[in-house]
């Protein structure tokens, strides 16, 4: 069954495609306003749909309500397969190009021909754009660097898709009999936060048996003592094979990397000995890294105290902070969120759904947020783990905060997070954070650059500012762990911790499964040499209590 953030991505992909053929208006508006009703609404919208009681929300006609019933029930919709046929093929890869919206996009097609991203980085080529009524040299260079970012991230994958891909590679090795052994290398190893190839090392028995096992799965090519999987991944899949247990490790080593970091261990070249690679770093007379922290930085920051490997692990988190319920833009009440949490063993929890700005994500208008105050109240004796109200408050164009001052003292815990108005210069986009970092109601500064990982660049800002800032006020940095994210980027951790930052790694679950995501704000934790110490969400109870009260008195829930 599809859930509600699927169906409002189908009712605006149906609204794009009637846009671009040129329908009526207020056909395409009816797609757009369902989208917006759906999105705003308090109510679990499954349950809504369920009960088929779509019939009593003002704004969703029948037409509608058989569309959103037919997806919800089986996955698939008539209404979107019949307009995907009715146009080109390639338009539904050009409507995802950042500023051309449908209604461009059918000038160039009734007016170039475009119907494919190589048909329109070609007349970006030839200068027909600017010469195009409705774009100009500027448009037409803003398209240019979209595509250029396009044909960029096409060559790369999130961490978690990776991870999918191999972990369903790993269960196949594992089943293999010519394989005693299988690690994964490489980026992944690492936890970079982007991934361009796949690595495995395996120990096997026998060459040939590998071989035959191998292939009887892929298609594959070999070439000098590693095997390539052939098929359709974005990236490389490759595996490289050894017989003796030194030779494993070693090849763990290399390939793990970074090429900078082994560059700097001053091993390029020599003989690599030992069974394991704790033993292969002894025999080498160097420290252990862990496999998260071998990047250059790890050498430039050696003669520091912030060089120990980090001791970040999930058994260190007591606190869930920074998620979302059906209040805003989640997909989960309240409640399950709740109950999901302290399954997972967390001791606290802090709620931060939407502030009222963000109207694309439902945000709480002020009797809302008072309503949700109520249901804490009432359900908290039910729960083991200490619950909070927050809210993830936008940081508006001024860098104050949404809310009053006095209304803003309601609450126990506040994100502040830019969500709208991206292209301001450096300087004022700088002096826009640094405002709501310097309000007394701000604990966490929110996935701080606002990038989306190879969809949206990070904002201009002066990040050393802003650290200083957050640690002069005593606002914690968040490591935003959605793998869309991972934002404060970790190659600014160490510099944040030389100041005496506190981070909070939070998920920024909209949904019971997302509180998963935590993993990989951990590995990116662990790549600045994280203590858990300088978590909020390891801190005990009490101890994030005191954080809460540190500039102001607060009554906490």
């Amino acid at each position: 069954m599809a859930d509600k953030k699927e169906i409002i991505n189908l009712l605006e992909e149906i609204a794009d495609l009637l846009e671009f053929k040129g329908e009526n208006k207020f056909k395409v508006s009816a797609f757009r306003n369902c989208a917006n009703i759906i999105r705003r609404l308090d109510t679990p919208f499954e349950k809504i749909v369920k009960d088929k009681s779509l019939g009593s929300i003002k704004g969703i006609g029948k037409g509608l309500q058989s569309v959103i019933y037919e997806f919800f029930e089986t996955g698939r919709s008539k209404v979107l397969e019949e307009l995907k046929n009715e146009v080109p093929e390639g338009i539904n890869e050009l409507l995802k190009i950042r500023g051309l919206g449908p209604k461009k996009l059918n000038v160039l097609y009734n007016e170039l021909g475009i119907t494919s991203l190589g048909e329109l980085e070609y007349a970006c080529a030839e200068n027909r754009l600017a010469l195009l009524k409705g774009f100009g040299e500027t448009s037409q260079q803003k398209i240019v660097s979209e595509i250029d970012k396009i044909r960029q991230y096409n060559k790369f994958l999130l961490i978690d898709k990776a991870e999918e891909i191999a972990d369903g590679l790993l269960a196949k090795f594992n089943s293999f009999k010519s394989i005693k052994e299988v690690a994964i290398s490489g980026e992944m190893r690492r936890g970079m936060e982007i991934i361009s190839e796949i690595i495995f090392i395996v120990l096997i028995t026998d060459k040939e048996k590998f071989i035959d096992e191998i292939k009887s799965c892929f298609g594959v090519k070999e070439e000098n003592g590693k095997i390539i999987i052939e098929g359709d991944s974005k990236v490389s899949i490759i595996i490289f094979y050894s017989f003796t247990e030194d030779e494993f490790s070693r090849l763990l080593f290399i390939t793990t990397g970074s090429e900078e970091f082994i560059s700097h261990s001053n091993l390029a070249g020599k003989e690599l000995l030992g069974k394991s690679e704790k033993e292969l770093f002894e025999n080498a007379a160097l420290r252990f890294v862990i496999p998260e922290m071998r990047e250059a930085q790890y050498w430039e920051q050696l003669n520091t105290a912030l060089i120990k490997n980090s001791d970040l692990s999930i058994g260190n988190f007591k606190g869930l902070l920074h998620f979302h319920t059906t209040y805003s833009d989640g997909r989960n009440t309240l409640r399950e969120m709740l109950v999901a949490a302290e399954n997972t063993g967390f001791e606290f929890a802090a709620v931060c759904d939407h502030s009222k700005s963000a109207v694309y994500a439902n945000g709480l208008i002020e009797e809302r947020i008072l309503k949700q105050k109520e249901e804490i109240k009432e359900i908290s004796s039910s729960y083991k783990l200490h619950i909070f109200q927050g809210i993830e408050s936008d940081i508006l164009n001024d860098g104050s905060l949404d809310y009053n001052s006095e209304f803003l003292e309601q609450f126990d815990f506040i994100v502040a997070s830019i969500h709208s108005r991206f292209n301001l210069e450096k300087d004022k986009m700088t002096a826009r954070l640094i405002k709501a970092i310097e309000s007394p109601f701000t604990d966490l500064l929110g996935h701080p650059s606002g990038r989306l990982l190879l969809s949206r660049d990070p904002y201009e800002f002066d990040a050393k500012k802003i650290i200083d800032a957050c640690a002069a006020n005593k606002v914690a940095i968040e490591i935003n762990a959605n793998p869309h994210r991972l934002d404060l980027d970790w190659r600014w951790i160490y510099y944040a911790r030389d100041k005496g930052c506190l981070f909070s790694i939070n998920p920024d679950a909209h949904s019971v499964d997302d509180i998963s995501y935590i993993k990989y704000g951990i590995l990116t934790g662990r790549k600045g040499g994280l203590q858990h110490n300088e978590v909020i969400n390891c801190y005990e109870l009490n101890d994030f209590k005191l954080f809460l009260k540190r500039k102001i008195n607060r009554k906490l829930s």
